[in-house]
């Protein structure tokens, strides 16, 4: 079954190992092949971008799948892995899933599972600035 693509001017899209750049008009076109990885430019992480531990394990899921060889990339993202659920314990189940999908090999489902562990992360980052917020508002109503 072929994978219908429609780039916006100047999206890129990685296919394989290769950066896909469109030019200046909107493109269309179909994919067909076997199980290749194909990233949308929205979905890819650069090392740059990668600036948050959720993030980073994104990164190290995004070169397992786009990679020749996944199991090159096996030992950073087991290290950030650990790194994370030390810090954030209440993520278990959702690692436990990224986890199983590459230990299976479906390394485009631990790409999904990865991006629901970014927003959960957001939502915690969130929270607690919002705590600290308030305790500051309230440190500075009492002070008053």
């Amino acid at each position: 079954m072929a994978l219908k693509v429609e780039l916006k001017p100047h999206e890129k899209i990685i296919v394989g190992s290769c950066v896909i750049t469109n030019t200046d008009q909107r493109a269309k076109f179909l994919i067909e092949g076997e199980r290749l990885p194909i990233l949308r430019e929205k979905d890819i992480l650069t090392p740059a971008t990668a600036d948050t531990p959720a993030k980073l394990i994104y990164l190290a899921v995004q070169l397992m799948y786009i990679s020749h060889d996944p199991q090159e990339h096996h030992a950073v993202y087991f290290d950030v892995m650990r790194d994370f659920l030390s810090a954030v314990p209440s993520a278990a189940g959702m690692v436990e899933e990224i986890n199983n999908h590459i230990l299976s090999g479906d390394y485009y489902k631990a790409l999904k599972e990865s991006k629901k562990l970014i927003a959960y992360e957001k939502q915690l980052l969130d929270s607690a600035r919002s705590e600290q917020a308030g305790a500051r508002e309230a440190g500075l109503s009492t002070a008053a």
